[in-house]
C-alpha cells in the first residue's frame, strides 16, 4: 500500500524532543548567546514567546533579539537582491547568488549577557556571534501556501510587504538554501515547526549521524500533491491525497530542492529534514564521486507526477536550452524531461515536437493573438500529438514543445531544474485568481527547437524499448536514452516472485513501481525496503549491489533512472 508518510528511525545516539519543554531543556543553563536561524515562514514570534516562557519557568533569564528588526530598509534590500535586467520580466528571474548579509546594513550586536541567555532569532541569526546554533524550519510547501495567501512576512528581508512568488522562487530560496547548507555541519539542533504547538527537535550530531546512515541505504522522501487549474483527481481517489482540495495536479515524489525525509518513531514524534541535507553532508555516498564532480551537491534527477485524470491538458510549453538556462537564469544544467505514461490510453494524448509543416512565424502569431485578443488556437496545427499509451516513454529534450493531454497520469522523470516552464499556449484558461495564466512566450520562442520535427520526433523521442540484460523471470530494458540528455531511463519487468540483481556501481539510482503490487529491495549490507505501486525510492550510490524481488501475485514493472 502506498505510504503517505514514509518514516525512518533516527540514529541510536540522536536526541529527539517533541514539545516546547523538551526543546527548551536542550538550551544551556549558563550564560550563552543562542542563534536560531531559518526561513521567514517560521512563526518566529511564537517561537520566541514559547522559549522565553519555558526558560523563565526553569529560572533562566532571557534577552530576546529579533534580527528581522535590523534588516536594511526594503528599498535597499530590493536593490541588493533584484537584478535590473529582471525588472521587465514579469515571469522569471535569474537565481540570486546573494549572501544573507545583504539583508542587513549592519549586523545587530549580540554580546554575551550578564546572566542567562541571549536568544537571537530570525532569518540571518547565524550571522551574529553565537555560542549555540539551531535551525528552525518549515518545509517549502508552507512558504508556497503563505505567498499564495498573500501573508506579509513570507518573503525574505521584507517582513511588512505583500509577498510574491517571483522573489520566493528565484531570490529567497536560493539565498536560504545556500545559507542553510553552509550551516549544516555545525548545527547544534534542528527544530521542525510545522506544528507550532508541538515542535520536534533533533540534536545536530544526531541529525548528521542519521543523515550518514540514510545516505547509505534506500530512502524515500515524503510525497505530496498540490493543486493547479489543470489538475486531475487520480491521486485523491487512489492514494488518498488532499481529499478536500479542488484537485491533485503536481505530485512531489522526489523534487530534491523541496523534498523532505521524515525522521522519527511515529506521527507524534518525527522531524522533517530536507533531502538536500543528505546531499550536502554526504555527497559521495548519495551521488557518487563522478556525479558529485559534475553536479556538486545538486541532486540532478527528479521524479514527479502530472495528474490530469478528470482534469485538463497542461499548457503547451518548452524548457530553456542549456546556454540560455545558464546565462539567463543562472542554473548550471538544463531541464531535459521525459514523460512515462503510468496511466493513459489510445484516446488520450501527449503533445510533443513540431509538425513537419509547422511554421514558427505562424505559430508565434497565433500565440500572440491568443494572448492579446483571447483568440483560441489548436496546438495540433503546429505540434504533433501522440497516443498516450500506458507504458510508453516520451523523451523531451530542452527546447521541445510538449504537454500532457487530459486523462493521463504521467510520471515525469526529469532533470532537477523545475521553475522554468516557458509556456506558448494554455487553452485561454484562467488561474486560481480568475485572471489569465501568464504566458512567457517570448522566452519560449527564444528556446524553441525548430529542427526537431515530423518523423524525427517519432524516431528519436518515442523510442522502442530494448533489452539490456535478462535472467530467469526478469529483464531490464532501456526505454529512453538520448545523447544530449545526461540521464537515461530503464525498466525492470519481473514475473511474480522473480528476483533481479542490480548494482549502483558508484552512481545513484531512482526507482518507481509503475505496474503491479510492488517490490522489496534488499541491499548487500542487509537493509530491506518495501516499495509499493506508485512509490519512488532513491538508492544512494554507496548502496552498491542490491536486489529487487517482486511481491504480490502478478508481474511487476519498475522504472529506473540514473545519470549516464
Amino acid at each position: 500500500m502506498y505510504r503517505l508518510d514514509p518514516r525512518y528511525a533516527p540514529a541510536s545516539q540522536a536526541v529527539l524532543g517533541t514539545d516546547w519543554q523538551a526543546v527548551a531543556s536542550q538550551l544551556p543553563y549558563g550564560r550563552a548567546v543562542v542563534a536560531i536561524d531559518g526561513p521567514p515562514t517560521v512563526d518566529w514570534s511564537r517561537l520566541a514567546d514559547r522559549l522565553e516562557h519555558e526558560l523563565t519557568e526553569r529560572g533562566t533569564p532571557v534577552t530576546l533579539l529579533d534580527v528581522r528588526t535590523h534588516y536594511a530598509p526594503p528599498a535597499l534590500v530590493r536593490s541588493r537582491t533584484e537584478r535590473p535586467e529582471d525588472a521587465d520580466d514579469p515571469y522569471f528571474r535569474k537565481l540570486a547568488d546573494n549572501p544573507l548579509n545583504d539583508l542587513f546594513e549592519n549586523l545587530p550586536p549580540a554580546a554575551l549577557p550578564t546572566e542567562g541567555l541571549l536568544l537571537a532569532y530570525g532569518p540571518g541569526a547565524a550571522l551574529v556571534e553565537h555560542d549555540v546554533l539551531w535551525y528552525a524550519d518549515v518545509p517549502k510547501r508552507y512558504a508556497e501556501a503563505a505567498v499564495g495567501a498573500g501573508e506579509t512576512g513570507a518573503n525574505l528581508g521584507l517582513p511588512d510587504e505583500k509577498p510574491d512568488f517571483g522573489r520566493l522562487f528565484y531570490i529567497d530560496w536560493p539565498m536560504l538554501d545556500r545559507h542553510r547548507d553552509a550551516l549544516a555541519r555545525r548545527l547544534d539542533g534542528w527544530l521542525d515547526l510545522q506544528h507550532p504547538d508541538q515542535p520536534a527537535w533533533l540534536d545536530g550530531a544526531g541529525l548528521r549521524a542519521t543523515c550518514a546512515g540514510l545516505a547509505r541505504r534506500p530512502v524515500r522522501t515524503r510525497p505530496y500533491f498540490n493543486s493547479t487549474p489543470w489538475g486531475g483527481h487520480w491521486a485523491q481517489r487512489e492514494l488518498g491525497f488532499n481529499p478536500d482540495s479542488r484537485n491533485t495536479a503536481l505530485g512531489y515524489e522526489l523534487i530534491a530542492p523541496e523534498a523532505g525525509i521524515l525522521i522519527g518513531t511515529g506521527p507524534e514524534a518525527q522531524a522533517e529534514v530536507p533531502f538536500q541535507l543528505l546531499c550536502v553532508l554526504e555527497p559521495l555516498s548519495v551521488l557518487g564521486a563522478e556525479v558529485h564532480a559534475r553536479f556538486g551537491t545538486s541532486f540532478p534527477i527528479r521524479f514527479d507526477y502530472l495528474d490530469t485524470v478528470g482534469g485538463g491538458s497542461l499548457s503547451v510549453h518548452c524548457h530553456p536550452k542549456e546556454s540560455y538556462m545558464r546565462e539567463r537564469f543562472g542554473w548550471d544544467y538544463t531541464q531535459h524531461e521525459t514523460y512515462y505514461l503510468t496511466l493513459g490510453g489510445t484516446d488520450t494524448k501527449v503533445y510533443l515536437g513540431l509538425r513537419e509543416d509547422a511554421d514558427a512565424d505562424v505559430f508565434r502569431k497565433e500565440v500572440e493573438r491568443a494572448v492579446s485578443d483571447g483568440v483560441p488556437m489548436d496546438p495540433e496545427d503546429h505540434v504533433l500529438a501522440f497516443p498516450a499509451e500506458q507504458g510508453q516513454l516520451f523523451m523531451i529534450p530542452a527546447g521541445t514543445p510538449h504537454a500532457s493531454g487530459a486523462g493521463n497520469l504521467v510520471l515525469e522523470i526529469s532533470a532537477t531544474p523545475y521553475l522554468y516552464s516557458l509556456r506558448f499556449y494554455d487553452w485561454l484558461r484562467p488561474g486560481a485568481d480568475g485572471n489569465p495564466r501568464p504566458l512567457p512566450y517570448e522566452h519560449g520562442f527564444a528556446n524553441l527547437e525548430t529542427g526537431r520535427r515530423g518523423e524525427a520526433v517519432a524516431r528519436d523521442l518515442v523510442q522502442e524499448q530494448r533489452t539490456l540484460r535478462e535472467g530467469t523471470g526478469w529483464r531490464e530494458e532501456v526505454i529512453g536514452a538520448l545523447a544530449e540528455m545526461f540521464y537515461e531511463v530503464r525498466r525492470f519487468v519481473l514475473d511474480a516472485g522473480a528476483e533481479a540483481a542490480d548494482d549502483t556501481q558508484g552512481r545513484f539510482h531512482i526507482l518507481n513501481v509503475v505496474e503491479g503490487d510492488g517490490v522489496t529491495v534488499h541491499t548487500a549490507a542487509g537493509d530491506r525496503h518495501e516499495l509499493a505501486y506508485a512509490e519512488t525510492l532513491t538508492v544512494p550510490a554507496a548502496v552498491g549491489p542490491y536486489t529487487l524481488r517482486a511481491t504480490g501475485d502478478g508481474p511487476v514493472r519498475v522504472v529506473k533512472a540514473l545519470v549516464r
